[in-house]
Formats: C-alpha cells, structure tokens, sequence
C-alpha cells in the first residue's frame, strides 16, 4: 500500500536466469531462479548504482516486490524515498534464494548450493549487463536476519572487490547466544516424534497440510546446519552440530558454524581490510530482539570500533519482527555513498 500516491512509480522487471552454479545441489531445489529488478521513475537503469535485496528466512527476494497489507512494499518504499528527495535513484534487484528448507544464509554449501557463486558470479553479471547499472565502486547489498547475515559476511569477504557498500538489519551475529544448546535439545525433541529421523521429519513437514511453530523452529536450524555444516553423506547433506541422543555439542561440528560468525570472522586481518574498503557499513539491531542478536550485535560494534574500521551502529526499540521501516534509514545511506 502506497504511502505517497503522488510519487512517481518506478518499474519493475521480473527476470529469469538458469543457474550452472545450482545445479545439482542436495535439496533438489530447481536452478531456474527469478530476478525481480525496481528501476526508478524516468531512468532505465543506465549509470545508476545497484543495490541488492538478500531476505530473511522463509522469504524469497519477489516477495519483497508483492503487494503488502498496511505497509509499503519495498518498491514502494523506493518510490516514496526518491521522490522525496531522500535518496538518489538506485537499482534494485530482488533474487528468489528460497530453498527447501525455508531459506537461506547466502554462502557456498555443499548441501544448499553455491549461493554465494550465484550471487556475484551469475546473479550481478546477469543484471548489469541487463540494465547498464552497478559495477565496481557502485554495488551494495542491504539484507534483514539471515539477509543481514548475508549482506555482513558478503562484506566481509568481498568489500572493496564486489561489493562497494552493505547494510545488516538485525543480522545473525554471534552464533553462542543465538544457536544455544536450548535450541538445539528442542529440536532433539521435535525430532523424536519422527523417529529422530531428518528424512521422516521433512516428509512429514512437506506432505503435511499445515505446519506448526516447533516444524518451522527446527526447520531453521537445519537450514543453517546445511548452510555452515553440510555433509553430503547424509540425506540432504544435513546433520546438526549435536549428539542426537545426549545433545552434547559435537566441537568439530560446531567449530565449522562458528568460522561463519561474524564476530570470528572480523578477527581476521584481510575481512577486516575488506570492511575498510567499504564506502559505507551500516549496521543496526533491535534493542530487545528475541532472538538475542543485539547482544552480537553490541560486541560486534565494539569490535569494528577496536579496529578502527569506520561503520554507523543503530539500536532501536523494537525487538526482531515487522523491522522494514529501517530501511528509511539504511537505503538512502547506501545509495548516497554509491551516487
């Protein structure tokens, strides 16, 4: 729903591209992916900067671009900010990274697909070259939840050579609080009424006519298990970081989710320089999110602070859900450092 019926509307493209770097990955997702691309009034996307949308899990990037009850869309929003004034005009490409369990965190899996291959090696070639719009010093990467954690660790590794600017919206940050052994033995649970079997759990979820909050819940955490531990000896490639009768953590296990968390990953020297290559780096969290991600979010701060790496950190009182009114924030940050 449109906030501001007297700002131009821009145009939005749905593209098609088939992946080679998806094919064959272990959840059988198709590697045919949509492309919703926003263009701005008046432009066709020639020598403007582009910005790409990474969503929170159990979303796809199109659905960013669908009709919202009592709030704007993100096109919308885009509309409204740039005709305001607020922002220069931007593209915006919108992926669909959805996958059969419920998401994604934006990297390389042996189990999920080389999302991150996708993203910079299919994905922005396919656009640009399209549009005439981003290339080096003017590509940004924005995201909320596990879209944030994809827009931090995509600047992480890449800032400076793909990415020119990022911005994380209450991004998985600090994987001890968020991934405690609490919720690893309520999976344990879940799962024992499937026979402690991934493969009955999943088939039943798939088959079932409606899902509830522990099916959802623990469908997360092997989403993220497939993402940072995959294994393709097991059926999807998944297997959770825990002993499945004692749930004692398993350290060789838990160790490969932890290299991904970003607060190990800003220790190392070359992410960090890849951060101060950034134009800009924005970061902002909930200050009572449920999820506990303002506490990594808060030592991550820190950390960027320690090293001297220029950044802007927001908290604001809400906790992890409905948070898109950020982006009133973080969209014209990232488009007036890429203009």
């Amino acid at each position: 729903m449109r906030k501001d019926h007297h700002a131009p509307e821009g145009t939005v493209h749905r593209l098609w591209i088939d992946s080679d770097c998806l094919k064959g990955n272990l959840l059988g997702d198709p590697s045919r992916r949509r492309i919703d691309v926003y263009v701005p009034a008046g432009h066709d996307g020639r020598g403007l900067p582009l910005l790409v949308d990474l969503v929170g899990y159990t979303a796809g990037g199109p659905a960013h671009t669908n009709w919202k009850n009592y709030g704007e869309n993100v096109p919308e929003r885009l509309d409204r900010l740039i005709g305001c004034g607020a922002m220069p005009p931007v593209v915006v490409a919108f992926p669909d990274c959805f996958t059969r369990l419920g998401g994604n965190q934006y990297v390389d899996s042996a189990a999920m697909g080389a999302w991150e291959t996708f993203l910079i090696r299919e994905m922005l070639p396919f656009v640009e070259g399209r549009f005439g719009c981003g290339g080096s010093g003017r590509r940004g990467v924005f995201g909320k939840s596990s879209g944030g954690f994809g827009a931090m660790v995509h600047a992480l590794r890449h800032g400076g050579s793909v990415w020119a600017a990022a911005a994380s919206h209450s991004g998985d940050v600090g994987f001890e609080y968020l991934y405690h052994l609490g919720e690893f033995a309520g999976a344990l649970r879940h799962l024992a009424g499937h026979d402690m079997s991934i493969e009955a759990f999943l088939t039943k979820f798939e088959a079932g006519p409606k899902a509830k909050d522990k099916d959802w819940h623990t469908l997360m955490l092997l989403a993220q298990a497939a993402s940072f531990d995959p294994d393709p000896g097991q059926f999807c490639g998944i297997r959770l970081p825990v002993d499945m009768d004692t749930c004692e953590i398993i350290e060789e296990r838990w160790a490969n989710w932890l290299r991904w968390d970003p607060l190990r990953m800003v220790d190392d020297a070359a992410c960090q320089e890849n951060l101060r290559r950034l134009k800009a780096f924005y970061i902002d969290c909930g200050d009572i999110d449920q999820y506990n991600m303002v506490y990594g979010s808060r030592i991550m701060r820190r950390k960027l602070q320690a090293a001297g790496i220029a950044h802007t950190y927001e908290e604001f009182h809400d906790d992890h859900s409905s948070v898109d009114y950020r982006m009133d924030i973080s969209l014209p940050l990232l488009a007036k450092a890429l203009s």
